[in-house]
């Protein structure tokens, strides 16, 4: 059970961490989502896995950790988990109206989005012109 959390963990966290370093606005809302996901993965296992045990003390039983989960860590989680919604909430209603501003929804905006397009089509056409000059020199 450990191993399949501890797994689980660290795929939401790369996942997430690879998709908020992506430059469009879904791809950064949806990291953010799995990395809320991750991190309450995280503080629910430290509160021990063991299925089957109540987190509230019952009469009959003793009050010790071998005959309850710590309830901390679920309550934690509950929160945590209003939390993200209401983030993701505001977040893609910032996407959106940054989209229908701006006319794209690259993160830092048109004109980086222009320049970063600008960039690759000088690229390109100083690679086309090298290869133009190399066909021209092996010819002569």
């Amino acid at each position: 059970m450990e191993l399949a959390m501890a797994s689980a963990i660290g795929i939401l966290t790369a996942a997430g961490v690879y998709l908020l370093l992506r430059a469009r606005s879904f791809d950064v809302i949806l990291g953010l989502t799995l990395l809320s996901y991750a991190t309450n993965l995280l503080i629910f296992s430290g509160g021990r896995l063991v299925p089957g045990k109540p987190a509230v003390l019952r009469d009959g039983v003793a009050p010790t950790l071998a005959n309850y989960t710590d309830p901390l860590p679920q309550a934690l989680v509950l929160t945590a988990i209003v939390i993200a919604f209401a983030m993701t909430a505001v977040t893609v209603v910032l996407a959106i109206r940054s989209r229908g501003d701006n006319d794209s929804d690259h993160v830092d905006g048109p004109r980086a989005e222009r320049d970063f397009l600008a960039s690759e089509l000088r690229r390109l056409e100083e690679a086309r012109e090298a290869a133009k000059a190399d066909d021209a020199g092996g010819n002569a």
